[in-house]
């Protein structure tokens, strides 16, 4: 290893490297009162080099502490108002719905993911003063490996090299019994202070290890929360953008809000009796693969609040996803808080692209939280076009359909595949 900069703030005494001179002359006079000085510098050395490693351990141990617990206070602050924030959540989503029970809701998902955010934000932020701290322990650490390793090099082969030299003396040179104790002792004195500053090496390079392993595992819990955070935020944009539209659809008035759940609740029961054979349907002929069938109605009409096609599939009476039989292509998405989901199918599309997703198959927002469908899925995908035409998405027979919907008549087409025992239904469309 190489030595990296000055020496750190812990400072290891010269008496801790004996001169060769003195300590040869201890080994043939240890009696002496140099030597007895001798002696006790190196125990001295010996606990200054432990001390001193242990307060610098402890220095910067302490110094992550302190990160820690202001970081520590403000994430508890801010899980105190997520628990509140919870809480009245659950609180408004028991009472009925109405528009303003919704808007409140809303406001509190909003508030609910901008505290979680903070929340992320502060564990990043605590993260990253830890991660500092380590680095500064870790480069602190590896100086004093460095210095510690030279100290270590020098001693063994300074003790080496007297103890092959007085191995001999202490055997053959001892006057008297008193003199060899006197000797040994010295010689285990020399060595004890070798293994005490392996202790300290071992310990700091353990130290070391254990730090390096610790910043690696705090940096990839950086990066996912880095990762949950641009999660967290993107459902923000989703969650205002979501109070955004029902403002829009509603246009901030509680009676058009109830009849629009009243709207949806009588589409969804026209859908089921159209599926059962209940509408009073017309034989068209044969139709091909791509060939106009319908046009999509401008603006509100029976059942529907404003354009759009309800795109419908049925298999022996069960409706399907239709996500699953059309084709792969790039749309755009105004169905939030739902999000974006996938097509996997081979189907063509009803419509020209460019192609607007108004709503998905499934539990929607709608269909979840306001409950326009009665507490089931909604069972079609809505969407439009700037070219107001439908196509028929595969070969079959064409019928031509209406059933009474919302005081209104709903105008539907229905294509009984060939190939298959699939139907296609296409609702809120103009028979040209």
């Amino acid at each position: 290893m190489k030595l990296h900069g000055p020496i750190p703030m812990v400072s290891y005494p010269p008496s801790v490297e004996l001169k060769s001179a003195e300590a040869e002359n201890c080994h043939i006079h240890p009696r002496t009162y140099a030597c007895g000085l001798l002696r006790r510098r190196i125990k001295k050395s010996s606990s200054i080099i432990l001390i001193l490693a242990l307060f610098f351990g402890l220095f910067l141990f302490s110094k992550t502490n302190i990160f820690s617990n202001e970081g520590d206070d403000k994430l508890k602050n801010i899980q105190e108002e997520i628990d509140k924030t919870q809480k009245l959540l659950e609180e408004t989503q028991q009472k009925k719905i109405t528009l303003k029970n919704e808007i409140v809701y809303q406001d509190n998902q909003i508030k609910l993911t901008t505290l979680k955010i903070q929340e992320t934000e502060g564990k990043i932020k605590v993260l990253q003063s830890e991660i500092e701290s380590l680095s500064q322990k870790i480069e602190k650490l590896d100086i004093s490996l460095d210095y510690l390793t030279q100290i270590l090099i020098r001693r063994i082969v300074k003790t080496y090299k007297t103890s092959s030299i007085n191995s001999t003396i202490v055997l053959f040179s001892s006057k008297n019994f008193a003199q060899f104790l006197a000797r040994y002792k010295y010689l285990r004195i020399a060595q004890e202070n070798d293994r005490k500053i392996m202790l300290v090496l071992e310990t700091t390079r353990t130290n070391f290890d254990d730090q390096k392993t610790l910043k690696e595992e705090k940096q990839r819990e950086e990066e996912e929360l880095k990762q949950k955070l641009e999660t967290q935020k993107t459902t923000l944009a989703r969650q205002k953008k979501q109070k955004e539209k029902l403002l829009e659809i509603t246009q901030n008035d509680e009676l058009r809000f109830q009849q629009m759940l009243a709207t949806a609740q009588a589409e969804l029961e026209a859908i089921q009796s159209i599926i059962a054979g209940r509408g009073e349907e017309t034989k068209v002929g044969s139709v091909k693969e791509g060939e106009r069938i319908a046009s999509v109605i401008y603006g509100s009409s029976p059942c529907s609040t404003g354009t759009h096609l309800h795109f419908e599939v049925s298999a022996a009476g069960a409706n399907q996803d239709p996500a699953k039989y059309l084709k792969p292509i790039s749309v755009s998405w105004d169905n939030a808080p739902d999000g974006t989901f996938s097509f996997s199918g081979s189907w063509i599309w009803p419509m020209d692209e460019p192609i607007k997703i108004t709503q998905g198959y499934g539990m929607t927002y709608y269909a979840t939280r306001l409950k326009w469908y009665g507490g089931g899925p909604h069972t079609g995908i809505d969407m439009d076009a700037d070219n107001k035409g439908v196509k028929s998405v595969k070969p079959g027979t064409l019928f031509r359909g209406s059933i009474g919907c919302g005081g209104g008549t709903l105008r539907y087409v229905k294509v009984d595949n060939d190939d298959s025992d699939i139907d296609t239904y296409y609702l809120h469309v103009n028979y040209y």
